[in-house]
C-alpha cells in the first residue's frame, strides 16, 4: 500500500513566520510510513517518497536552527542550509538500520548549518581544527557571564570539552574581537593592512611534500590498497565509493551477490578497514 497524505508546501514568497507555520502543520510520519517511504526511495528511486520524507521533517530543521540564532545570521538562511543537510540525510538514509530518520538527520542538518556559520562568521575563518570548532559552538553558551573568563573558568571549560585551557582563552579572544579588514583603503596610498604581512606559503617545501603525498594517496596508494582486497570486497568498495554516479545501495549489491544487505555492510566495513591499514603503511614519496 502506498503512503499518501496532503502536504502543505511552504511558500517562498511569504514571511518566515508563515513558512514556520506551514512546516509545523505537516504531520510527522509513523515508523511504518517512514519505513515504507524510505524503502521506496532507496529501492525504486521514488522521488515523491523522498519529497514526503523531506517535507515531514522540515519542522526539525526549524527547531535546530533556533539554537544558532546567537551568531548574527538570518534564521531564514540557517533554515535553508539545514534543509540542504536534511536532503542529504534522506538520500543516505537506510531504513533497515533500525534508526528513525529524525535521529539520523540531526547530524547532517547541524553539519550544514555549522559550515554555513563558519563561512560567514568572519572573512578569515576562526575555527579550522576540531578543538576550535568544538569551542566555537560551545564557548558562548558555557560562559557564565559576558565578562572575560577567569583562570578557573577557562580550566573548567577546557576539562569539560577535552581541550587545552590556552585554546579556550584564544577562542574567547577571537570571538570577542572586532572584524579587521584584510585590504587597505583604496584611497590610502601609504596605508598597510594585514594582507601586506601575509606570506605566500604555496611553494614551501613542506607544502610541496604534502601535495605529493596527497597525489600519491589518490592514485598509486589507492590502487595499491584496492589490490589487497578479494574480488568481491573490491567490487563492493568500488560500487559504493568510487563510482562516477551516486554509487550502489546495499540492497542493490545484496541482490547482486545473493546475500543480505547487512552482510554487504559488514564486508564493506572490513574492506575499508583493510584499505586504511594498507594506506597508512604503504604511502611512500618518491623524489
Amino acid at each position: 500500500m502506498t503512503t499518501t497524505f496532503a502536504l502543505p508546501v511552504p511558500s517562498t514568497s511569504g514571511s518566515l513566520e508563515q513558512y514556520i507555520q506551514a512546516v509545523n502543520s505537516v504531520p510527522m510520519l509513523t515508523p511504518e510510513q517512514e519505513n515504507e517511504l524510505a524503502t521506496r526511495f532507496q529501492e525504486q528511486n521514488d522521488l515523491e517518497a523522498a519529497r514526503q520524507l523531506v517535507l515531514s521533517h522540515l519542522r526539525v530543521v526549524v527547531s535546530i536552527s533556533r539554537g544558532y540564532s546567537g551568531y548574527g545570521l538570518p534564521q531564514a538562511d540557517l533554515i535553508q542550509e539545514g534543509n540542504i543537510g536534511l536532503m542529504k540525510a534522506v538520500k543516505r538514509f537506510e531504513p533497515d538500520r533500525g534508526v528513525r530518520l529524525f535521529s539520523f538527520a540531526v547530524h547532517w542538518i547541524k553539519a550544514e548549518i555549522h559550515e554555513f556559520i563558519l563561512r560567514n562568521w568572519r572573512l578569515v575563518r576562526i575555527a579550522t581544527t576540531k578543538p576550535q570548532r568544538k569551542l566555537f559552538f560551545n564557548l558562548r553558551s558555557m560562559k557564565s557571564s559576558f565578562s572575560a573568563l577567569s583562570e578557573n573558568e577557562a580550566r573548567q571549560i577546557a576539562a569539560d570539552l577535552g581541550v587545552k585551557p590556552e585554546e579556550v582563552r584564544e577562542m574567547e579572544t577571537r570571538m570577542s574581537g572586532q572584524d579587521v579588514a584584510l585590504l587597505a583603503d583604496d584611497n590610502d596610498d601609504d596605508g598597510y593592512a594585514p594582507i601586506d604581512w601575509l606570506a605566500d606559503h604555496h611553494n614551501e617545501p613542506t607544502r610541496e611534500l604534502e601535495r605529493r603525498a596527497f597525489d600519491h594517496l589518490q592514485t598509486e596508494g589507492l590502487q595499491q590498497a584496492l589490490a589487497t582486497l578479494d574480488p568481491r570486497s573490491r567490487r563492493i568498495v568500488e560500487a559504493r565509493w568510487l563510482a562516477d554516479d551516486s554509487g550502489s545501495t546495499l540492497h542493490e549489491l545484496a541482490a547482486e551477490f545473493g546475500v543480505s544487505a547487512e552482510r554487504i555492510r559488514q564486508i564493506e566495513a572490513k574492506a575499508l578497514g583493510k584499505m586504511k591499514t594498507a594506506l597508512s603503511q604503504g604511502v611512500v614519496i618518491e623524489g
